[in-house]
């Protein structure tokens, strides 16, 4: 008689157990279903997002998490969880990269990122070129605004003039002005970083941008390359002695990149890039410098020269160490042959 009650209870204790299980899988299921439900309106809501961005942005070589990392300090709303979104569109493509639009959901903003790219024209800064007069250059070619270039470079570069490197730049159509500047100025730095680093074995800021100056009137008064030496031991042995430099490139600063330099000119300038009127450099470097002239700057030739006087004929300089000499080598520049 208890084997049948015993049997009828191990069947009624098992069948309770399984409406339990049950019952847990079906509650266990419905909690799954709703982290996920959760999980995917929090992505749809991310991915939604409205971006504010420029019709075309730079993105460097690295990582995933690295470009990330790299819009976000360009205050783009992107986060970490953006990489994994990335990955799954496909990697993004580094250069510039054609979004076509300025305001667009942050899905469509990283689709751009690994599907476009950027119609590019070159602009070239030349050595001894002006920032201001490269920069009024760039905002007629590319229909930019001129006060929005300098006024983002003068923010953003450790000094007012010297600073970007001569090249030609494959440059985006569509790029704003502080896009434009942040990718000059970044791989500027780069580069006068790596020389100084070659040179001295070291990255000394202040000690750079000093040779910088030095090496910005070398580029502008030099014929060529082989004359950058000898100019900047003019300008260092000038300065060695308290004698002012009077030299006419220094005037050629901003837009006087281009503006022959006369009397009347040294005259009516106040200006402390006047060194016909104040002794010393100037107070910032008068134009963009070669590495040439950086180095001329760096490694002067040990001479006693003082002056120099364009040979008209050669186009060549003739310096000289004392004043009677040079008078001398005036009068030789102006006969003709």
């Amino acid at each position: 008689m208890l084997i049948p009650i015993f049997i009828h209870i191990k069947k009624a204790t098992k069948m309770a157990i399984n409406r339990v299980k049950n019952s847990n899988k079906k509650r266990f299921l419905s909690i799954i279903c709703e982290i996920l439900f959760i999980l995917f309106l929090t992505i749809f809501a991310s991915l939604s997002q409205t971006i504010n961005t420029s019709k075309v942005v730079y993105l460097p070589k690295g990582s995933v998490g690295e470009i990330i990392s790299y819009l976000a300090k360009l205050n783009f709303k992107v986060d970490r969880f953006d990489k994994y979104i990335l990955v799954l569109m496909g990697f993004p493509q580094s250069g510039w990269i054609d979004i076509g639009q300025t305001t667009l959901s942050k899905f469509d903003f990283l689709y751009k990122l690994t599907t476009a790219k950027a119609a590019m024209r070159d602009i070239t800064l030349v050595p001894g070129e002006t920032t201001a007069y490269f920069f009024y250059d760039i905002a007629k070619k590319f229909g930019l605004n001129y006060n929005e270039l300098m006024k983002n470079y003068l923010a953003n570069s450790p000094i007012k003039e010297g600073f970007l490197v001569p090249e030609t730049y494959k440059i985006p159509v569509g790029i704003s002005e502080a896009h434009l500047v942040y990718y000059l100025i970044n791989i500027s730095k780069k580069q006068h970083e790596s020389l100084s680093k070659k040179i001295f074995g070291q990255w000394d800021e202040r000690r750079w941008y000093e040779f910088i100056t030095v090496a910005s009137i070398v580029q502008k008064e030099a014929a060529n390359k082989n004359e950058m030496p000898l100019v900047a031991s003019v300008i260092y042995n000038r300065l060695k002695i308290g004698m002012k430099l009077q030299m006419d490139g220094t005037l050629n600063y901003d837009l006087y990149s281009h503006e022959k330099i006369t009397p009347k000119r040294i005259a009516s300038d106040n200006s402390r890039y006047n060194t016909y009127k104040y002794a010393g450099l100037p107070p910032n470097a008068v134009c963009n410098v070669s590495f040439d002239a950086i180095k001329a700057a760096i490694f002067p030739k040990k001479t006693n020269y003082l002056y120099f006087v364009r040979d008209k004929s050669s186009g060549a300089h003739i310096f000289t160490s004392s004043y009677e000499a040079h008078i001398n080598a005036i009068k030789q520049s102006n006969r003709t042959k």
